[in-house]
């Protein structure tokens, strides 16, 4: 068996999950009795919540960009509390998939490459022009890539997963979802904390947290955190580890409130991170890895075995994240009326070098893979009501302004040109080698070739910019058309515009041959010293000087015959039966690229489209609600800032008929179409005190969903027509004593693409979305025992994920049955096991005491379940299979005082 995993037996696992409930409390959180008063100075509310706090029930949320009961709240959200953040020791947005089950983060080779999805709906990072469908807010301030909040987690309040499209509310890309961080507000009543961790592989986490009042009406917050942590995988090649944290982050808060009526609050913040990510292991070896082998390189021997964390590569991987900004949002209340604007201003830089072949032979040099500048700027403004009548209404006007820039190469090696001669004999049968090659093709063009295929320090020089201006209205209104039943409605229209320039340039000398045109000089030659030898009865093919004579001699006949040589090799230029040097075009790796602007593309892109949503909202008692909703999302076109940027097909033929086309240039993807996305919903929310359950039931889709896949040699960048699942998510909480609390929250999927005819594997209408599981569940259960003053805290969460197919390599090997079902090649049967099966158990124990100091013993993953997360075809490696995979098991101490 090939997954990377540790599996269980079927009573295990039946055990753990009927034993082991999860108190992670994404969407279990207890809610409010009685909703918050938004008007009330800060000094008071922090009094009313410290004392709703003691009675656990005190999870007020803004989803709705209201303050409003969990409960209460007419919309899919989770929401993890900071309490909850400390007992499971969530470091990041990537640990939250762990307690929230309708969410996943995956993150391959780099912080590019972070991927956030909702319901199974999410964009690939891995390009800077994709804008991800699931958006993350931090205090309202929209974060434009993942890789913008990928550190450590800083001074939480609570983080709220909306699922579903956001648009009526959220002014920028929210067609999957919504991940809105929530930080604590600076307080007027003093108090801090500080924290630190220590745990295997020398994890070290330090975190300081201190706010106070400056004046009667100023008060500021400041905070801080560090975190370090060994590689848990070894690069055999040089002894280094791989795999480690280093990563730190500070930020800063001021509020200032004269009065109950206007509020000020100005946020910075600074985070880093230098690490060395991420680790990629040969998952499958072929003929490509002995040519590996041949020049000097080695691979994992990974053979499927579990804890084999060992890799081979010549290139540390390096993963630098530099991640700035500054907001500030005012609040000012006119009697019923509350106006807010949120202006903020980031910059993220990131540089992440890593092997591009990932083996330890020095294939590619210099492999800068990923450097990118974001510099952003948005404002936000919105006035919404609070009537004591029927009516009310939220009304909103959003900004946005950003510069993108990325660059990145790929360098061949100093022993590309010896691994590239391997490939090309074995391929030919010994017929070809790259020194024949040079000599015939420089006898072909007339130019000398002699040692320049495939030479050290070749490579592709990417650099593209794109300046994307987007601005949106929304609102929604309410009216509750008779007691406890309200009608919401809600529209957004959003404007977005992209202008993109590129100056690629690729010195790859091989790519830059026309293997077609050069093919049929080889055949009009050797066709024509054929005819002639047979014209001359010479028996074999006429040499040059008898070419030569025979043209001097009879000068009709050899036009002729040179007439109807031309038209044969013209006929058979694009034949591969014919032209063998076609044969080559795979090993072209790194063409000419069209750069654009240009006569054809302008480079511009600009359109708007409307959202929508109609809800039916109605209070059955206080403490069961209902809801049924409809909703649309909309997310602009995206364009391709990588390498593998092609024309569309009409403007290649239109490049080619005007002669611009560079040479080697195919048709691809600039671009893909604007996202636009779908869910109907219905859902109930109880809360008894005691027990607490939501369920939910939708039917969510996605049409033009933005794809960007892997194939071995680059990405293909395209729409999926059509995306689909219909979905169930619960969610509940029971207290069987007061010190006990089980919780449980579960989301069942089944995904499948509605419409995708031009996917790169082939058309895969009708069949299911690899990379989402169809269930996945998070148990958990707290003991809350006092002891004296003091108390006594055990904390347990298990998620659990049904198997599924790993994307997106794997159907690279798919072949199309007769009834239209999709098969693997014979020789590629054993690509299937590649799936994955999560089993995660963390748990914590914690003596807090009464003077608010706390001690913990934590562990994560403690089954040391590990699992393949995500696989591809080697680069340049025809056959061989590359993946990713999770964390080990991980422990430690912690201590905390809050003050």
């Amino acid at each position: 068996m090939n997954s990377f995993r540790l599996r269980l037996s079927d009573r295990t696992r039946f055990a753990l999950l009927a034993g082991v409930a999860v108190a992670a409390f994404p969407t279990v959180a207890v809610a409010q009795d009685a909703a918050e008063d938004v008007d009330a100075p800060t000094q008071e509310r922090e009094q009313a919540d410290s004392s709703n706090a003691a009675m656990g029930n005190t999870i007020i949320v803004t989803a709705t960009k209201r303050a409003q009961t969990l409960q209460d709240v007419p919309v899919a959200v989770s929401v993890t509390t900071a309490e909850t953040i400390e007992r499971a020791q969530i470091r990041d947005v990537s640990d939250l998939s762990s307690v929230v089950p309708s969410l996943k983060v995956t993150q391959s080779q780099n912080a590019f490459a972070t991927t956030y999805s909702v319901r199974g709906f999410g964009t690939s990072g891995n390009n800077i022009g994709l804008e991800p469908s699931v958006a993350v807010f931090v205090d309202g301030v929209y974060r434009s890539r993942s890789m913008s909040q990928i550190s450590d987690l800083p001074d939480i309040e609570r983080v709220e997963v909306l699922r579903g499209p956001q648009s009526t509310l959220f002014g920028k890309n929210a067609s999957a979802g919504v991940i809105s961080i929530i930080t604590k507000s600076p307080s007027f009543t003093p108090h801090g904390s500080v924290e630190a961790s220590y745990g295997n592989f020398n994890d070290i986490v330090a975190k300081g947290y201190l706010t106070g009042p400056i004046s009667d009406t100023i008060a500021a917050s400041i905070s801080g955190g560090y975190h370090s942590r060994d590689g848990y995988v070894t690069n055999l090649y040089n002894g280094d580890d791989i795999g480690n944290r280093n990563r730190w982050f500070a930020r800063g808060q001021v509020l200032f409130e004269p009065s109950s009526d206007f509020k000020f609050r100005v946020i910075g913040d600074y985070d880093e991170i230098d690490e060395k990510c991420c680790a990629v292991f040969n998952l499958r070896p072929s003929a490509a890895t002995a040519a590996v082998n041949a020049v000097g390189g080695q691979v994992n021997d990974y053979r499927g075995v579990p804890g084999a964390d060992e890799v081979y590569t010549d290139v540390v991987p390096s993963n630098k994240v530099r991640n700035w900004g500054i907001s500030g949002q005012a609040d000012y209340t006119m009697g019923a009326l509350t106006l807010t604007s949120i202006t903020a201003y980031r910059e993220t830089k990131l540089e992440a070098d890593q092997d591009v072949d990932f083996t330890s032979a020095p294939l590619a040099s210099g492999a800068n893979v990923g450097q990118a500048n974001l510099n952003t700027f948005t404002q936000e403004l919105r006035i919404a009501s609070d009537f004591d009548g029927p009516l009310n209404f939220l009304l909103g006007g959003y900004y946005f302004n950003e510069v993108a820039e990325t660059h990145d190469q790929i360098v061949y090696g100093d022993a590309f040109r010896d691994y590239a001669n391997l490939l090309i004999q074995s391929s030919s049968g010994g017929a070809y080698s790259i020194p024949t090659l040079e000599a015939t093709f420089s006898a072909l063009t007339g130019n000398d070739y002699t040692g320049q295929f495939f030479a050290s320090g070749q490579g592709l020089f990417n650099n593209m910019r794109q300046k994307d201006e987007a601005w949106s209205v929304f609102g929604n209104v309410d009216f509750e058309m008779t007691d406890g039943l309200t009608l919401t409605l809600g529209a957004n229209y959003t404007r977005d515009s992209k202008k993109v320039t590129s100056n690629t340039t690729s010195t790859d000398v091989f790519s830059g041959l026309d293997l077609t045109s050069i093919g049929q000089t080889a055949i009009y030659q050797q066709a024509l010293a054929t005819q002639i030898g047979t014209l001359l009865g010479l028996g074999q093919p006429a040499n040059a000087t008898q070419i030569a004579a025979f043209a001097g001699g009879n000068p009709a006949g050899y036009q002729q015959v040179q007439a109807g040589v031309q038209a044969y090799a013209a006929a058979n230029a694009s034949n591969p039966a014919v032209n063998p040097l076609l044969s080559l075009t795979s090993l072209q790796f790194l063409p000419p690229f069209q750069n654009f602007p240009n006569a054809v593309e302008d480079g511009r892109f600009s359109d708007g489209d409307w959202s929508w949503t109609a809800r039916l909202a109605y209070e059955f008692s206080p403490t069961l609600n209902a809801y049924a909703s409809w909703s649309t999302g909309y997310k602009a076109a995206s364009y391709n800032l990588s390498r593998d940027s092609r024309p569309s097909p009409s403007a290649y033929a239109a490049l080619v008929q005007q002669g611009l086309a560079v040479t080697n240039l195919r048709a691809g993807s600039r671009y893909a179409q604007p996202e636009d996305s779908e869910v109907y919903e219905v859902g109930l929310k109880g809360n008894w005190g005691l027990a607490a359950a939501n369920l939910t039931v939708f039917k969510q889709s996605i049409s033009n969903f933005q794809t960007n896949t892997f194939t071995g040699t680059g990405y293909v960048f395209a729409n999926a027509g059509k995306q689909s699942t219909w979905g169930v998510e619960f969610d509940g909480y029971v207290r069987p004593t007061d010190q006990l609390t089980l919780t449980l929250a579960m989301t069942y999927l089944d995904p499948k693409y509605d419409d995708f005819t031009n996917s790169p594997f082939g058309d895969l209408s009708g069949e299911t979305v690899t990379g989402i599981p169809k269930l996945s569940a998070v148990w958990g259960a707290t003991w809350d025992q006092p002891v004296g003053d003091d108390h006594l805290i055990l904390h347990a969460d298990f998620a659990y994920s049904a198997p599924y197919q790993i994307e997106p390599g794997l159907l690279a090997f798919a072949v199309r049955n007769p009834d239209g079902t999709l098969d693997y090649e014979p020789a590629r049967a054993a690509a299937r096991p590649y799936r994955n099966e999560t089993n995660n158990l963390n748990a914590s124990i914690t003596y807090a005491m009464a003077n608010g100091f706390e001690l913990s013993v934590w562990g994560r993953n403690l089954l040391n379940d590990r699992n393949i997360t995500g696989v591809f075809d080697s680069v340049a490696q025809a056959g061989s299979i590359s993946g990713y995979t999770d964390q080990p098991r991980t422990y430690g101490v912690s201590a905390r005082f809050k003050f």
